[in-house]
């Protein structure tokens, strides 16, 4: 005794198949096939990072040291200053530095700052391995410092952002990085 059914379940198609049946088959493949793609998750630490870049007016270095203790000395050395630190991420750190003297060459280039504090911004980048770190320093004034009218403008003269913090932050981590061809002391 056979289940009744109605024709496009149990009756073959010219070619002798069940045409429902390969439908759902190839409908059911599609659906597990989707299921296992998007239930892939992403070996950790597989990420790719976008190269770093070092724009026009920026100074950079190579450093012999893991990007945490470029990070770990940045931190440090801000403590040390009493400078704050603003964001410390695992691959950037950006102090700022309240400008207290009056330095009219700003003024003239980009303006009073007579709404608020005036600040430098110093965002330092790094990316790297172990014992091969790119770091890149650059420098921004802030004018209105925290209020509506605040104004970020890029300082791409060398004498905003010299590279002598710079090389002092490359001694002091390869001091502590352990790495071989580092600076000792």
């Amino acid at each position: 005794m056979g289940v009744a059914a109605g024709p496009w379940l149990a009756e073959p198609d010219t070619n002798g198949s069940f045409t429902m049946y390969r439908l759902l088959a190839v409908a059911f493949a599609a659906i597990a096939l989707a299921a296992c793609q998007s239930s892939r998750s992403p070996v950790p630490g597989a990420q790719q990072q976008a190269a770093l870049t070092v724009p026009q007016g920026a100074q950079s270095a190579l450093v012999v040291a893991s990007p945490e203790t470029v990070r770990q000395t940045l931190v440090s050395g801000a403590a040390e200053r009493g400078t704050p630190i603003v964001q410390n991420e695992p691959n950037m750190v950006v102090l700022e530095r309240l400008v207290t003297e009056e330095i009219p060459a700003l003024d003239q280039e980009f303006g009073p700052s007579d709404n608020g504090d005036r600040k430098f911004r110093i965002r330092i980048r790094f990316q790297g391995t172990a014992c091969d770190t790119l770091v890149v320093q650059e420098v921004f004034v802030v004018n209105n410092a925290s209020t509506a009218l605040e104004q970020v403008f890029a300082l791409t003269q060398p004498q905003y952002n010299n590279p002598e913090s710079l090389i002092g932050l490359k001694r002091k981590a390869e001091a502590a990085s352990g790495c071989t061809g580092a600076i000792s002391g």
